[in-house]
Parts: C-alpha cells; sequence; structure tokens
C-alpha cells in the first residue's frame, strides 16, 4: 500500500482548477453580439477540460488497469462518464457559438449539467484512484502524477468523446487529434491557453558542432547573437 498522496493532491488540484474555470465561465452573461465570436474563459474551461481528461485517459487508465485487481472493470465503469462529460463540453461549444440545435437548452441548464457531469468524473476517478493507492506503489504513485502532467501538456484541446480513449488505438487517435485541433483552434481565433511548455534543453556538443554555435563553459551562449561572419 503507497504511502504518498502526491497523486490524488495533483488530481485534486486540477480539479479545482476546473471547477475555478467552471465558475468564471458560467458567469458570463451572453449577448447576441457575442454569438460566433467566442467566449475566452468559456474556450478555455473547455480546452481545459478536454486537455485533462485526455491526460487521464493517457497516464491514469493503463496505470490502473495494469496494477489492480479488476482494473479494466474500473476503466470500464469509468469510461461513460468521462465520454458524457466530452459530450456536455462539446454541446457548451455548440451553444457558444449559436448552434441552432443548442436553442431549446438554456445557458443556465446546460452549466448545470456539465457541473454534475464534472463531479461524477470526479466521483469515478477518485474511485480508481484509491484502488490504486491501494495496490501500487509509491513509485508507481509518483511517475503516474508526472505522466498526467506531461501528457496535458501535448494533449488535444477538443473532446474526442466517439473516438477510442484506451489501448494503442487511443494513443494514436490523441497523437493525430493534437495538431487537427490546434489547427481549428487557430482559424476559429479559440482562446484556449494550456499549460506552460517544458523549457528546451541546451544543446549537446553534436549538436552545437552541427547548429555551428560551440558554447565553452566561460564562454557562455549569447542570446543576442545573430552568428554572422564576423561577430567572433
Amino acid at each position: 500500500m503507497a504511502t504518498t498522496t502526491v497523486l490524488q493532491d495533483e488530481l485534486r488540484r486540477k480539479h479545482d482548477e476546473l471547477s475555478g474555470r467552471l465558475a468564471h465561465a458560467r458567469s458570463i452573461i451572453a449577448r447576441p453580439e457575442q454569438t460566433r465570436r467566442g467566449c475566452p474563459p468559456i474556450d478555455q474551461f473547455n480546452a481545459g477540460t478536454s486537455r485533462y481528461l485526455h491526460a487521464v485517459d493517457e497516464a491514469l487508465l493503463p496505470a490502473v488497469s495494469a496494477n489492480c485487481e479488476g482494473g479494466d472493470g474500473l476503466v470500464h465503469d469509468y469510461l461513460p462518464t468521462a465520454r458524457h462529460l466530452e459530450v456536455l463540453v462539446f454541446h457548451v461549444k455548440a451553444h457558444e457559438y449559436g448552434s441552432t440545435w443548442e436553442t431549446t437548452h438554456s445557458w443556465s441548464t446546460l452549466w448545470d449539467e456539465v457541473e454534475k457531469a464534472l463531479d461524477a468524473q470526479e466521483e469515478k476517478e477518485d474511485e480508481m484512484v484509491v484502488h490504486l493507492e491501494e495496490e501500487a506503489s509509491d513509485d508507481v504513485l509518483l511517475l503516474v502524477a508526472e505522466r498526467i502532467m506531461a501528457a496535458e501538456r501535448r494533449a488535444p484541446s477538443r473532446p474526442h468523446p466517439r473516438l477510442p480513449h484506451t489501448g494503442l488505438s487511443g494513443k494514436v487517435v490523441r497523437r493525430l487529434a493534437r495538431p487537427v485541433d490546434a489547427v481549428c483552434d487557430a482559424l476559429e481565433n479559440r482562446s484556449v491557453g494550456g499549460p506552460k511548455p517544458l523549457p528546451h534543453k541546451k544543446p549537446g556538443l553534436i549538436w552545437q558542432y552541427l547548429l555551428g554555435d560551440p558554447r565553452f563553459p566561460d564562454d557562455p551562449a549569447n542570446q543576442t547573437r545573430h552568428n554572422e561572419p564576423g561577430d567572433r
């Protein structure tokens, strides 16, 4: 049985963040002139929720299946709840951009459904985490927490409830969906935010040679240098 709470703490922090984004998004009063133009708080809630769900699919679900007795059953029970939340996030975007299919739902009704679905997803997620903490080691939990944070940085910014979520097919879908979502976001001028990317590593000796930009301990790289002839 694990003793660390790092995974539980990380997931709770993410849900607190999503709850804050949801509260901000639902506080926006939509006006007719905003239709089809998007709203940054709503876009950021949608994108943040989508990225988080994709990250859970990428990192948490395989760990539960591999380390928990009956893990496949836990994952199977979780997926309908996650897909339902993804469908609602899709409806939020359609509502935001004035889809005629959304005229029968008010914003307040839709936000209430989203809040309930987010709570239900967290409940099912907690159930998996409890089993994982009981049956996995601290090292596994630390690795899962790190993988969730890393997966969120490269996750698609839109929900894909009808596509595979687990296994190799799920990984392939997420890899393909991310650039497609990025192009669509750019075309729609959506403000999707997202986790900050990790800083680039300094180039090694081989890359310094290939780039023609050697760096020595007593001669750090000059960020303003353009590597023009005669500059050195």
